[in-house]
This record gives C-alpha cells, structure tokens and sequence, in this order.
C-alpha cells in the first residue's frame, strides 16, 4: 500500500508515520504544504491514500485539489469540531480527530481496504470550503475556566499566551494569571483569530498585543518577551519564523 502523509506540523507526521509504521505501513513522503504538496503530485505517482490534514501552514488543503486532479483515496486527520465532520465524511475515506487514536486509525485502514476496488474521489470542494470559512469566522472571543467551584470567563483580548505542559494546556492573562483549559493547541488553531494569535512553536500561541519584545536567538530563530510572562523562553521555531514576520506585518 502506497501512502503519503500531508501534515503541516512535523511532530503530528512524525507520529501518524509510527503508528503506520506499527501497522506495517511506510509512508512514501511527509509534505507539510500546499505548495509542497502540489509541487510532489505533479512529479510523482499517486499513492493508494493519502492522510491529509485540513490547515497547512500556506492554506487550506483543499487548495491542492484545485491544481491537481488528486487520484488517491483520502482519510482526514483534523482538529476541527464537529461542525465540518459530516463534510469530511462525505468527502472522504473516513476522517480522524487529532490527537490520532491508534485503533481508528486502524479500523480506517481496514474500511480503506475494503472498498479501495471501488472508491472514486467525488469532492464538493466549493461546499467544503464555503462551510470551513464561515465557521472560521466565528472565533472565540471568550473562555471559560474553572477555579474550584466555581468558573470564571476571560476575554480573549486579556489573554497574552497559550501553552503546553506536562500534557496540558493553559491560559496566562495579563494580570500574571494561568489557568487550566480543555483545548489542546491543535484545538486552539482553528478557535483562534489568527489576525490576533500566532503558534510560534510546539508549546506556544501568542497574542500579538502582548509582545513587548523580539530579539535574535540561535540557529536562525527569534525570541520572544511578552508583557508579563516570563516563565520560561519563548522560541519561535526556525521552521515559523518566515510565517512570523510576515505575521507581524
């Protein structure tokens, strides 16, 4: 079985390609953009199926379809609520919510093995990308936390970071505060105003307002100082720091 891994964020490949590996699946290729995409599919034979994630670092995914009459069969992995599910459904194999479970990965596998003499790519790319872009519309503009009994609401302006640890996610506001939430980053990239917040690494989303600070760190990287944060560095990764400044404006 021919396959290629579509996926913008590294570890996220990285770990989908272990899990087909466990299965005894190699993947052909990791492609983490559209462009890089495309590029891949004009030089190179369809694979048998593709996994293929929904937000790339230079777009949408659907806009590889739009250059490339794609061949292969196709399994979602996305972090999308389940708003955009049935279309995915529709469109595809099948679709897996990250973080990626290693036995719906395989029940997806076999579902692609049974009907891969017979599948036939029938995409309504107009109706998947009109129902992802008025959904991504409607960002979050508060959270909700809970503190004891109790439960509390932040306004996202108020909020300087997001970041990982010890596999959780928190909040860090500007009056010195984390708390606790249930989104994963992966999550938080499609409830997001991305005019406003920015993933500069593995562990951090950032609001632009809360940038006090950039300053040029080793191997082509930037670090960044924000307000009051300060517990630990914040790199952006070298792989982000051409999407960064371009953020920034």
């Amino acid at each position: 079985m021919k396959v290629v891994i579509i996926e913008d964020e590294k570890p996220a490949a990285r770990r989908l390609g272990r899990l087909l590996n466990n299965m005894g699946i190699q993947p052909l290729v990791m492609l983490h953009s559209v462009e890089g995409a495309i590029k891949w599919f004009y030089e190179n034979e369809h694979p048998d199926l593709l996994f293929l994630d929904i937000q790339l670092s230079d777009g949408l995914s659907f806009e590889i379809f739009e250059e490339v009459e794609v061949k292969s069969a196709i399994i979602f992995t996305t972090a999308y609520d389940e708003y955009a599910l049935k279309a995915f459904k529709l469109n595809s194999i099948d679709y897996l919510l990250k973080p990626i479970d290693t036995d719906e990965l395989a029940q997806a596998i076999r579902k692609f093995k049974n009907i891969k003499d017979t599948y036939t790519n029938s995409f309504d790319i107009a109706q998947i990308k009109n129902l992802l872009k008025t959904n991504q519309s409607e960002y979050k503009n508060r959270f909700t936390v809970k503190i004891g009994v109790h439960l509390k609401m932040i306004p996202t302006e108020s909020i300087e970071c997001f970041y990982s640890e010890n596999k959780s996610t928190y909040l860090f506001t500007s009056d010195n505060r984390s708390y606790l939430i249930d989104d994963t980053l992966e999550q938080l990239e499609h409830k997001l105003n991305p005019q406003s917040f920015f993933r500069v690494s593995r562990k951090y989303f950032l609001n632009i307002n809360a940038i006090k600070d950039i300053i040029s760190y080793s191997n082509s990287r930037l670090k960044v100082q924000l307000n009051t944060y300060a517990d630990s560095e914040i790199i952006v990764s070298r792989e982000r720091v051409k999407d960064f400044k371009k953020w920034l404006g």
